[in-house]
């Protein structure tokens, strides 16, 4: 795409580092120089190779599983601020710890908002993010917060499948708002799987609202962790007469024993976005759907200041 790389340079965090000379390719512009240096007690410096002076600075970085991630964010954010860039606009299309957006029994912490005020206070200008595990996590920032949607990758995914005769399925009732927008928009059924947890990452009883005999069911869920439910759900769908049961998620966590969990459930596939780094090697049921192009168009949007609602299907 077409855009002036005159005032605006891209930058990547360690680990996104794959995303990022996509997105930057979909750009026609160079990834930007920039230094971490490393200690021997684990700590580390951020350091720009080049002068930002004056210019829109565009950090891309997700704060999958891992402290370090944010914090070499927040590292990257203070040394653009430090070095005189004119707007800093973080790039994080997963967001970490957002599955702490409220206290759900006392005494806990609201991590999402704690991660929120800390970008802000490192200097922060604009978020750009995708498929937030709850939507009022935006207001937790009190700057412009873009929020883009997988649907945009998933939808022309799920219609290429050509299904003979498709549902869409929530694998919680948390999920049911997300499910039911792909469930209107496509024109399809919805059914709901209700679940108890006996902790976190450990389902209990679950239940199928609605039916699934003879169909092919697509699971739409915004993260797969462990894998539990998502493998859990597919099990009991089949055993109810399901045809067949696949997934698309937009954030592949899959942490811990995920990827065997899915190996040897009943799902024919799951699809998962780039926004965290996977190998397919390690499951063969998992097909990675790139975002990068979403997020240049994204990028591009907001350097040009045009509106970026287009891109929205649901």
């Amino acid at each position: 795409m077409s855009v002036s790389t005159t005032n605006f340079k891209v930058f990547s965090g360690t680990n996104s580092r794959y995303l990022a000379e996509k997105i930057c390719q979909s750009l026609e512009c160079p990834l930007g120089n920039m230094k971490i240096q490393h200690f021997s007690d684990g700590e580390f410096a951020i350091s720009y190779e080049e002068s930002i002076r004056g210019q829109y600075i565009y950090l891309i970085q997700s704060t999958f599983p891992n402290s370090d991630n944010l914090m070499e964010l927040l590292l990257m954010i203070d040394a653009a601020k430090r070095a005189s860039a004119y707007k800093i606009i973080a790039v994080i299309p997963y967001f970490g710890w957002a599955r702490q957006d409220r206290k759900d029994k006392p005494r806990v912490s609201i991590g999402a908002k704690l991660i929120a005020d800390m970008l802000s206070v490192a200097g922060v200008d604009r978020i750009i993010t995708m498929d937030l595990h709850a939507d009022q996590i935006q207001g937790f920032f009190n700057i412009p917060v873009d929020h883009l949607y997988a649907s945009t990758i998933f939808v022309p995914y799920i219609k290429s499948l050509k299904l003979k005769n498709p549902v869409i399925a929530s694998p919680d009732v948390g999920g049911s708002k997300r499910a039911g927008s792909y469930s209107k928009y496509l024109g399809i059924p919805m059914v709901i799987c209700y679940k108890t947890r006996e902790k976190a990452n450990v389902v209990g009883e679950m239940t199928i609202i609605g039916e699934v005999y003879g169909k092919d069911v697509i699971i739409v869920d915004d993260m797969v962790d462990t894998a539990g439910t998502l493998c859990k759900a597919a099990d009991l769908m089949l055993s109810k007469g399901a045809r067949s049961v696949r997934a698309v998620v937009s954030h592949g966590v899959m942490s811990g024993e995920a990827s065997e969990r899915i190996t040897q459930s009943a799902l024919t596939e799951i699809a998962f976005t780039d926004s965290i780094p996977f190998d397919c090697n390690k499951c063969s049921k998992a097909k990675i759907l790139s975002i990068a192009e979403m997020f240049a168009d994204t990028i591009y949007r907001v350097q040009e200041h045009k509106s970026i609602s287009e891109q929205y299907l649901l």
